[in-house]
């Protein structure tokens, strides 16, 4: 999707494309020349509003056509009168009151061009209700309706209404299954519908029991059997209670979850704030077993699994590999660590799992990917310069929030772009604290024993004296701006980033004579307002000593003005990853981005052992 971007010359769509390609969609640019070849275009192809559309014989094609606004859809009753539904149930296609299960059901690709054509979500609907009987889910019937184009990401979203069967509300069992198989793409969509994303509500009716007589009898005698089984569950707990006194008292020292009783924030136990714990054998059951569909990411830390909750609700469920284990003093430090930070710009920490061996870390589903996705193209979502200055402060107030508003102050040691995810909105939030250290007054001015980031983004100072500050932070964010501008890995095929900018860098010129390294796309568009201000402060914030760069909230209010100036509002809304370097020692005080010979993004450093990310 390139459209409005001023584009020009000739498309040449002669050499033939994949079988998953589905839009390409050019519209409202200047192109002159189509060339098709012989081929026959097997996907939706716009370029409405392009020159090539101006030619004789050319202007009733198919994709000189401005695509029609979507119509609106509701599915139809099954042949039968709705009724007037009371106390805010909704009537089923089927005609029976009842509370549907509800949720957003979205395509990235919608690879539909006659949106009037209801058949085709007459077909989802036909397979959504074959899967869940399939499944054994007491569902009487969907419906879809409202269908329309989210414009931050293109996605084609339908609001789906899952009925149940035989009775007027879905219990817990029946919408966490049903949630389970539209979250985990147990469902599988017609072609034109995948990839697919889906999002559930809140459900606020569940059912409870059966109603039915009880005779007085039955009553005394229920409450006499009551009566005897509390007895009984009690002297079992109090004698567990002993023997497990017993037992933690010589184990306590080893494991620092032994003392920790559910729900208690005292003593020596793990200060969790909102923070839930997860049994392993709950993740397994909300990854599918963890299933390779299931996957959404891998590193040196271990895999990345997509899960849903009983609730609907969609999480990432990041699984240490057995080789990246931390120690458990250490892995209750992070999940107090995480636990403790709340700000819209960071990604939240849910809930974990320490349990059989394992160590699981339970996020918030973050839909739209790493930055880095959508700077290399990956994500399909293109960014143009206002996003990416939104993009640029989200993310450095998160950062000043880590800094300056957590406390003791944490400072994050691994900003990256593939460490800054995107949601629904394009909002950033940072991501993982695995590396992140607290700062303590008696911390200021320590020579760590570590040396840990990313290269390309490693703070230069901090790696020759192994005094980590807030700065280190600051140099790492400055790199990320440049990446954003340029679209460019830190260190790519040699060259270093910042090097490279000041290298060609004249600010007696227009745009400071940086358009040979600039991301072209947001050259094609109008000319990015504030773009020299942006550099100048990414180049601050790269400076070679800590002592002259700026705060991360310096940093944060330049990039509000910067938005300001551009004329927007910043409150409204709107290749391989690198590899982390992790310095078995101290440094040897040399500079990491001296020699060119060393400038390799796959992370390969003399003196420094790798562990890929």
């Amino acid at each position: 999707i390139l459209k409005d971007n001023q584009l020009s010359g000739t498309l040449n769509l002669s050499n033939g494309f994949t079988k998953t390609l589905q839009l390409i969609d050019l519209q409202n640019n200047d192109l002159t020349v189509l060339e098709l070849g012989s081929q026959e275009l097997d996907f939706d192809l716009r370029l409405a509003q392009n020159r090539i559309c101006l030619e004789n014989g050319v202007s009733d094609k198919s994709y000189c056509k401005v695509p029609q606004a979507i119509p609106s859809y509701s599915t139809l009753p099954n042949g039968c009168s709705p009724p007037s539904c009371s106390n805010n149930q909704i009537a089923s296609p089927n005609c029976k009151c009842a509370f549907p299960y509800i949720g957003n059901l979205s395509s990235r690709a919608f690879s539909v061009s006659n949106y009037s054509d209801t058949s085709y979500y007459k077909d989802i609907e036909k397979t959504l209700l074959d899967t869940f009987r399939k499944q054994n889910i007491p569902v009487d019937s969907v419906s879809l309706s409202n269908p329309i184009k989210v414009s931050a990401t293109e996605n084609f979203q339908l609001t789906l209404s899952v009925f149940p069967s035989q009775t007027d509300r879905f219990n817990t069992t029946g919408v966490s299954t049903a949630a389970f198989v539209l979250s985990n793409q147990i469902y599988t969509p017609p072609d034109y519908f995948t990839p697919y994303i889906f999002i559930g509500s809140s459900y606020l009716h569940y059912g409870g029991e059966p109603k039915g007589s009880k005779s007085s009898h039955t009553g005394a005698i229920v409450g006499a059997v009551v009566a005897v089984l509390v007895f009984i569950v009690l002297a079992i707990l109090i004698g567990l209670y002993v023997i497990g006194k017993k037992r933690r008292a010589g184990s306590s020292e080893l494991n620092p979850f032994v003392n920790w009783e559910q729900n208690k924030n005292s003593g020596a136990a793990p200060q969790l704030k909102g923070a839930r714990w997860f049994s392993f054998d709950d993740m397994r059951k909300y990854t599918n077993n963890f299933a390779e569909a299931n996957t959404i990411g891998s590193g040196g830390y271990g895999q990345v699994y997509q899960g849903a909750l009983p609730n609907g609700e969609l999480v990432a469920i990041k699984r240490a590999g057995k080789e990246s284990m931390q120690g458990a003093v250490e892995f209750k430090t992070e999940i107090e660590l995480l636990s403790r930070v709340h700000h819209k710009n960071l990604v939240s920490l849910v809930g974990f799992c320490y349990e059989k061996g394992e160590q699981m870390l339970v996020y918030e589903y973050v839909p739209n990917g790493t930055l880095m996705d959508s700077l290399s193209g990956k994500s399909g979502i293109w960014m143009d310069w206002i996003r990416r200055l939104k993009v640029t402060l989200g993310a450095a107030r998160g950062l000043t929030y880590l800094h300056e508003l957590a406390d003791p102050p944490i400072i994050h040691r691994d900003i990256k772009s593939s460490n800054i995810l995107l949601d629904n909105h394009l909002v950033a939030k940072v991501a993982d604290f695995g590396l992140s250290k607290l700062l303590t007054d008696s911390d200021r001015g320590h020579v760590t024993t570590q040396v840990k980031g990313t290269m390309g983004y490693l703070d230069p100072e901090y790696y020759m004296t192994q005094q980590l500050t807030e700065k280190s932070d600051v140099y790492s964010f400055g790199v990320l701006m440049l990446e954003l501008a340029t679209s460019r890995k830190p260190i790519e095929q040699g060259k270093y980033i910042v090097r490279e900018v000041m290298k060609v860098m004249d600010t007696s010129k227009e745009l400071y004579n940086l358009h040979s390294i600039l991301d072209q796309s947001l050259l094609k568009a109008s000319r990015p307002i504030g773009l020299e201000r942006y550099v100048e402060l990414a180049l601050r914030c790269v400076k070679e000593y800590a002592a002259e760069r700026p705060s991360m909230a310096e940093v944060a209010k330049e990039i509000e003005s910067i938005i300001e100036l551009v004329g927007v509002n910043p409150d409204s809304e709107s290749a391989p990853t690198t590899e982390t370097y992790v310095d078995a020692g101290v440094g040897d005080g040399k500079h990491p981005y001296v020699n060119d010979d060393e400038f390799e993004y796959s992370g390969m450093f003399p003196t420094i052992r790798v562990d890929p990310q």
